[in-house]
């Protein structure tokens, strides 16, 4: 069974860490099964296990209840590992940041305003650990990059409309002038497709 699963005499306890890590891959197997199959088998987690924990977070998100997103990572998570301060335009945001084992290499970035709501929630690279070279369209690998290091090696970019929570689709340019939309799931990057005119269908 898996660990932080479970409470006295069985009954469910409370979401942690580990738990948010499935949630994650939970949304992230619907674009690349393959590896995040193999990244819950890493943990030791059953696949009725993932599908558990992911119904029970989304029970806290829709519930009546809940509270602010800030406060929901809070609780789950614990104190971030670092607060950073950002100016966004006009407004000083706050990047809270904590760890996510499963990639050592990456934090889960809440990006709170003024006003105290999270405005953006996705993977970003740690402070201090060397991003992926990205020279060329074989360089983008799936799970490789976050969305700002591709943003950076492929510009000009353009945000294109994913339609979709926690889904982001980055208009970049490839050596040769060639236009193709990179695709992201909690801001990690899960492949390329054709850039197709804004509200076409795959």
């Amino acid at each position: 069974m898996m660990a932080g699963t479970s409470g006295p005499q069985g009954s469910p306890g409370p979401l942690g860490p580990r738990e948010f890590q499935l949630v994650l891959l939970r949304r992230l197997a619907d674009f690349q099964p393959d590896l995040a199959q193999d990244a819950r088998i890493s943990m030791g987690v059953s696949l009725t296990a993932m599908r558990d924990v992911n119904r029970r977070w989304q029970a806290m998100v829709r519930s009546p209840r809940a509270r602010g997103a800030a406060e929901r990572y809070l609780s789950v998570l614990g104190p971030p590992e670092s607060v950073v301060r950002r100016q966004i335009g006009d407004l000083e945001c706050e990047a809270l940041l904590w760890p996510v084992p499963l990639w050592p290499d990456l934090r889960f970035e809440a990006m709170r305003g003024p006003d105290g709501r999270v405005w953006n929630e996705w993977l970003v690279r740690a402070p201090g650990a060397p991003g992926p070279v990205l020279e060329t369209a074989d360089d983008l690998r799936p799970w490789s990059a976050t969305v700002d290091e591709v943003a950076r090696a492929f510009g000009p970019v353009r945000m294109r409309d994913s339609g979709t929570p926690h889904r982001s689709r980055l208009e970049v340019t490839l050596p040769g002038g060639e236009r193709r939309v990179a695709e992201f799931t909690w801001g990690l990057l899960d492949g390329l497709s054709a850039a197709r005119p804004e509200g076409e269908a795959p």
